[in-house]
C-alpha cells in the first residue's frame, strides 16, 4: 500500500489525518500541532555551548542554556503557554491556535502562534536603565504542513518579529521571515527532524546568520526525546530567529536536547 493509500485509509476511518509531528516542536520552532485539551505539558530545553571550543571547554558541555516551559490545552485546538530561558533571561507568553486539519479533501494543516518575550537582563550601566516597554519583542506565525505519508511531513512557516528596541538606529524593528522543517520517519519510535529559518535580505546585522537544527525526535510512550544539533543558542523566536550568530561552516554548533512530559489533569485518556 502506497503512502496516498495510507492517508486515505486514515481520512476514510476517521475523517482527519493526526500525528504530523510527535510534538509541539518540530526543534526550536514550533509544529502545528497542539496540546490536547486538559493535558499539561512540561518542556525541558538545553543548549550545550559551541563544539569548536575545544577539549577545555569540553566541546561546549562546559557551558549551558537552558529554557523550562509550560503549555496547557484549552481546547484540543487551542492552547497557551509561558516560559522562562536563561539566554537574555527571557520570559515568554504564547497562544497556538489550530484552524484547519488536514483530511476531508483539506490538502493542509494550518495554525496560528503569537508570542511575546519579555528581556529581564539588567542594564550594563546603571546610568542607562531600559524602560519596561522596550524589553518587548513580540512574533506572529502562520504555520503550515501536510503530511504526505505515514513516513513524511513537511512545513513551512511565515514569520513576523516586532522588537520594540534593537541595538543600532540603522537595525530594523520590523523582521520578516520563512521557516521550513520536516520529519522523516527512520523507525517506529524515531524520526529525523530537520529545520531552517532564514530572514528577507537586510533586515538584520550583517554578522546575523540562518537558524538550521538537525536531530532525533525520540518517542518513548510518555515522554517526546530530541536530540539535536543546532547553530542557534535562543530557544525561543525572537532569538533563534533574529539573533542567531553561529555559522555551521565556522563549527559554531550546539548540542542539545528537548525533553516533553505531558500530564493528563481533566478529560478524556488516550
Amino acid at each position: 500500500m502506497g503512502a496516498d493509500s495510507v492517508l486515505l485509509c486514515a481520512q476514510e476511518s476517521g475523517g482527519k489525518v493526526s500525528n504530523l509531528f510527535r510534538g509541539t516542536r518540530i526543534v526550536n520552532g514550533q509544529s502545528v500541532e497542539t496540546v490536547h485539551e486538559g493535558e499539561l505539558e512540561f518542556l525541558i530545553s538545553h543548549r550545550f555551548g559551541r563544539l569548536n571550543g575545544g577539549a577545555y571547554e569540553l566541546f561546549g558541555l562546559d557551558q549551558a542554556s537552558i529554557r523550562i516551559g509550560l503549555e496547557y490545552g484549552v481546547r484540543d485546538w487551542l492552547m497557551v503557554g509561558l516560559g522562562r530561558s536563561s539566554v537574555g533571561k527571557h520570559y515568554d507568553f504564547f497562544g497556538k491556535m489550530r484552524l484547519v486539519q488536514q483530511g476531508d479533501g483539506v490538502p493542509l494543516a494550518v495554525t496560528a502562534f503569537a508570542s511575546a518575550a519579555l528581556n529581564t537582563l539588567r542594564p550594563s550601566s546603571p546610568d542607562r536603565p531600559i524602560p519596561f516597554q522596550s524589553r518587548w519583542a513580540y512574533t506572529s506565525q502562520l504555520l503550515l504542513a501536510r503530511k504526505f505519508g505515514p513516513g513524511f511531513t513537511l512545513q513551512l512557516s511565515p514569520t513576523f518579529i516586532h522588537y520594540n528596541l534593537v541595538e543600532t538606529r540603522q537595525d530594523r524593528n520590523d523582521v520578516l521571515a520563512l521557516g521550513a522543517g520536516a520529519r522523516v520517519q527512520l523507525t517506529k519510535n524515531i524520526a529525523l527532524m530537520v529545520e531552517y529559518f532564514h530572514s528577507l535580505p537586510e533586515q538584520l546585522p550583517e554578522d546575523r546568520r540562518p537558524a538550521l537544527a538537525l536531530g532525533f525526535d525520540i518517542n518513548t510512550g510518555s515522554h517526546v526525546f530530541q536530540l539535536h544539533f543546532t547553530n542557534a543558542q535562543s530557544m525561543i523566536e525572537k532569538g533563534f530567529i533574529g539573533e542567531t550568530t553561529g555559522d555551521w561552516l565556522a563549527g559554531d554548533i550546539q548540542f542539545g536536547f528537548n525533553i516533553a512530559r505531558t500530564f493528563k489533569l481533566k478529560g478524556r485518556r488516550y
